[in-house]
């Protein structure tokens, strides 16, 4: 597999590589990721985006968060000063969703299976972002009146039906905004990768 990346690195007809996650076992994923031309890496996976993030000089952002924040711009909805509650701490989604909220000026705090109090702290929030794989953990009473709601977890119940982290009837009742799922912040993602991957074809034409 590292022997196709670093083909693939090569290759001037290729202007994006993405590595489908998790890989199977026995192969190391942090290995293949920094095999990873970063001029080419349009999941933004690699150490040297990572970095890039976190000081806000990038050129490509993980799919999935900069879905949410096209939400959150395109809903008219302005972060600055709002407290955000982002649940979830995976490299994917979490750490890097709330470094962008930080970037637009918001005030982040971080949720986790180790949160103290995590109810009274989803409810303070002015913005929540559900990203941590547990169908309806967000219910109703967790949510503030006129919060913004984003759902950014796909789960699968028993009798078949996706469902995401938020139980959705219950604080659409209460939100200003909400996303559903399926059909909210999935498609975003799928843009986003697009919009990357045009990015990088201009990247790598001119470099």
């Amino acid at each position: 597999m590292l022997e196709l990346v670093e083909k693939l690195n090569k290759k001037e007809d290729i202007s994006g590589i993405l590595v489908q996650l998790p890989l199977p076992g026995h192969i190391n994923e942090e290995n293949i990721i920094n095999a990873i031309d970063p001029k080419k890496d349009v999941d933004a996976f690699h150490p040297v985006n990572v970095g890039k993030i976190m000081v806000g000089n990038y050129d490509f952002l993980p799919c999935t968060p900069a879905g949410v924040m096209e939400l959150i711009k395109e809903s008219g909805i302005e972060p600055e000063g709002k407290d955000c509650v982002v649940i979830g701490r995976s490299n994917i989604v979490g750490k890097p969703q709330a470094m962008l909220l930080l970037h637009k000026n918001a005030t982040v705090t971080i949720c986790h299976s180790k949160t103290k109090d995590l109810k009274e702290k989803v409810k303070a929030a002015d913005i929540v972002i559900a990203a941590v794989g547990r169908p309806e953990m967000i219910t109703g009473d967790m949510i503030k009146e006129g919060a913004v709601v984003i759902d950014v977890g796909i789960n699968r119940l028993e009798n078949k039906k996706l469902v995401g982290d938020v139980k959705f009837d219950e604080a659409e009742k209460k939100a200003a905004a909400i996303t559903p799922v399926p059909g909210g912040v999935g498609p975003m993602t799928i843009a986003m990768l697009m919009k990357n991957t045009v990015k990088a074809a201009i990247i790598n034409k001119t470099k």
